[in-house]
């Protein structure tokens, strides 16, 4: 007879330093709360585990498998920059300050003259 059961962990090669969603499975299985985070890629293995550190905490996780890591993509977490009204009244408040502070060293980046070489 067939297994049936499938796995749902999409087949992802996690690279040092991505941000991705981590789910401790102990803590998980057995019902403690705090068991999702954010951690950061430090190192793979050639086993296809890796090691993470906790944004929030620092707290360090030693061969974490993928099957309970999700990829946290850079388009998410700028999307609210990506798709700011930015000529509307307003359209500022609903913008993270990260996200206002980067849009406008973009603008005195964009508005300042460039810098020639010095001559010799």
């Amino acid at each position: 007879m067939r297994n049936s059961t499938r796995n749902t962990a999409p087949a992802v090669k996690f690279e040092r330093g991505q941000f991705v969603l981590y789910r401790d499975p102990e803590m998980f299985w057995t019902g403690q709360g705090g068991h999702t985070f954010v951690c950061r890629i430090e190192r793979g293995w050639m086993d296809g585990t890796y090691d993470l550190i906790a944004v929030a905490s620092g707290r360090f996780v030693h061969y974490a498998t993928a099957d309970y890591m999700r990829l946290l993509p850079a388009v998410d977490a700028m999307r609210d920059i990506d798709s700011a009204p930015l000529n509307a009244e307003g359209a500022a408040d609903d913008m993270t300050a990260a996200a206002i502070a980067w849009l406008t060293q973009q603008h005195a980046t964009a508005n300042q003259r460039p810098e020639l070489p010095e001559q010799r």
